[in-house]
């Protein structure tokens, strides 16, 4: 962990590039909590539990996003899960959620910004699907509204802090680093009306600056990921196959770096792999 980023036995995975990144390689991070090393939080027990914090999806948008069978969410839980703490004077690091075994949640994230599909906006809407949002400055600030439309279209969705210009943080200097989180930070508050809590650093590349800075500059939490969805389906940190607790990383791309495929294809396929593990979809900020 003092190197941050990648543990022994996880892969890195090849995608189609990252915003404006200077390495196609996206990084999982490090390998999650074993089963049963801490509390885990329960689901709502209320008998007809909403979809998830944000709201419900319409009975019918399912079929009209390619689907064969609603979206299901996970009801907030009744309490958070107990996260590893982090040490003093940084920021705690999260690739899993430490849910039960038996709650099949997985929690939905898209980096970057680059592509801005008002076909997307339709889809999340109509789906109200919860997506943690990690916008890079210098891709996503040509148009701020569209990721605006997407966080208030009552999924709860959020926008959280990817770094001004994605760089490689661990090739960078304490005050380096601590200038592209505080400054995204800035510009996040500027633009939505408040510092985000959250912060993906680029590629999952991060080692004990990253922690501090993310730390000075009011992130709480640094968030990897342990499943990465590419064009057709996902890759995998370990094994063939979703886990429950699982944070799930896509990106706002388009045809020019899906090989033709719209950002709403990538985010059907995506779902309907979801589906066909037997998962449902929940909000991360309810559990972290």
């Amino acid at each position: 962990m003092m190197a941050g980023t990648l543990t022994a036995g996880a892969l890195a995975l090849s995608l189609t590039g990252c915003g404006n990144s200077v390495d196609p390689i996206e990084r999982l991070g490090r390998k999650a909590t074993q089963d049963g090393a801490t509390p885990t939080a329960s689901p709502s027990a209320s008998a007809t539990p909403p979809a998830h914090a944000g709201g419900a999806a319409s009975d019918e948008a399912y079929r009209k996003w390619g689907l064969t069978a609603p979206v299901q969410y996970a009801p907030k839980p009744d309490r958070k899960p107990q996260l590893p703490k982090a040490a003093p004077g940084k920021a705690a690091v999260v690739d899993r959620i430490p849910v039960a075994p038996q709650d099949k949640v997985v929690f939905l994230t898209f980096d970057d910004g680059a592509e801005k599909d008002p076909e997307f906006l339709r889809m999340a809407a109509d789906l109200k699907l919860p997506i943690s949002m990690f916008l890079t400055d210098n891709v996503a600030a040509a148009d701020y509204g569209h990721f605006e439309k997407l966080r208030d279209n009552g999924s709860g969705s959020t926008i959280n802090n990817h770094t001004l210009t994605h760089p490689n943080l661990r090739t960078l200097p304490f005050a380096a680093q601590k200038k592209e989180i505080c400054g995204q930070q800035d510009r996040l508050e500027k633009r939505f009306g408040q510092r985000p809590p959250l912060f993906r650093p680029p590629f999952g590349n991060y080692n004990d600056d990253t922690l501090r800075a993310a730390s000075e500059c009011g992130i709480t939490s640094v968030v990897l990921w342990r499943a990465s969805m590419q064009i057709n389906d996902f890759q995998y940190a370990e094994g063939s196959a979703l886990k429950p607790g699982d944070i799930l990383l896509a990106h706002f791309r388009g045809p020019s770096e899906l090989k033709g495929a719209t950002e709403t294809q990538m985010t059907t396929r995506m779902l309907r792999s979801i589906q066909e593990q037997g998962y449902s979809i929940g909000r991360l900020e309810d559990y972290l």
